[in-house]
């Protein structure tokens, strides 16, 4: 009764955390709090990167694709989160659920490859550091973050289009809090195991393959810098990869609990937890990760504003 007085025949119900009714006003606030926290502590280190001549530099022009990325990957989900956590109506449209998935995937799928190149980034700068201009130069970013970006929305266009032809029968009740490949497969009335064969290679490729070349490029990085004789070189680039290897942490685990396993042994509230974290978490934490944990970005920020400042009074 209520899920036909709530939605229209081509509308999803998002379940959400509607079996929990008592958590809904706690999670509106903690999630509306991460994400005013993501789109100020994002836009911040867009801005920072572009004004402060001091970081033209690769790892910042990164860095800055990574907040952009992730300024885009939390808002993809997290206002109609929010509009369904204190709304009547817990649905989504057909088109908004498919633009949804396919937005959030490909969002997804290019910060996997993203974190791979920041990998490498870091070890060009630490173990080839003469010839880091020329292996970094500005033309070879850019075809990099272009590559990494098409390459992620390619792979959503796959993976969404997989997914979405797989017959629901009518099926329209997701109980998770957004439109996400495993959940959509849970309502499928056929045998989904091709499917889940194509989407586990796809998300062992995007997933497992960069994260292995993360960790061995770190093992050559850890190599390289206790070869240092500095301590306060070699405690700089400790930091800077620190703050890397911590994103990688809280972004491929979780991921990789939801994407490299048989949608048919998915959980839903194992799901949802780990949604929260890879599509709210890690992004809201990114660029405080990298501003807490980076002087050039704190020095940056207060140059920039500085700056502002003086304009304003001047």
């Amino acid at each position: 009764m209520w899920i036909n007085n709530q939605s229209s025949v081509d509308n999803f119900i998002l379940l959400g955390f509607s079996d929990r009714p008592w958590l809904e006003t706690p999670l509106f606030i903690v999630f509306l709090v991460a994400y005013i926290c993501a789109l100020f502590g994002n836009i911040s280190i867009i801005l920072v990167s572009r004004l402060d001549p001091q970081l033209d530099c690769p790892m910042y022009f990164f860095v800055s694709n990574l907040s952009l990325l992730d300024l885009c990957y939390t808002t993809s989900t997290v206002p109609q989160m929010l509009v369904n956590l204190r709304g009547p109506e817990k649905t989504i449209s057909h088109g908004g659920c498919i633009a949804q998935l396919y937005i959030f995937l490909a969002l997804g799928s290019t910060e996997c490859i993203l974190l791979a190149i920041m990998a490498f980034d870091r070890y060009a700068a630490i173990c080839k550091p003469l010839h880091y201009p020329v292996i970094m130069n500005q033309k070879r970013c850019i075809h990099m973050a272009a590559g990494t970006w098409a390459s992620g929305f390619a792979n959503s266009l796959v993976q969404s289009t997989l997914t979405v032809m797989a017959p629901r029968c009518g099926h329209r009740v997701i109980d998770h809090f957004f439109c996400e490949v495993p959940a959509l497969l849970k309502l499928a009335c056929t045998d989904t195991h091709l499917n889940e064969a194509e989407l586990n290679v796809l998300g062992a490729l995007l997933l497992l393959v960069p994260l292995t070349l993360i960790l061995g490029t770190y093992i050559l990085i850890a190599q390289a810098v206790m070869k240092i004789h500095s301590a306060e070189s070699r405690w700089k680039a400790f930091n800077t990869c620190a703050s890397h290897l911590l994103v990688v942490f809280l972004f491929y685990f979780t991921a990789i609990s939801m994407y490299v396993q048989p949608p048919s042994s998915y959980s839903h509230d194992r799901g949802k937890i780990m949604a929260v974290f890879y599509g709210i978490v890690t992004p809201t934490l990114n660029p405080f990760i990298y501003t807490l944990r980076n002087k050039d970005v704190k020095a940056a920020l207060r140059r920039v504003l500085t700056r502002g400042f003086w304009i304003r009074t001047g």
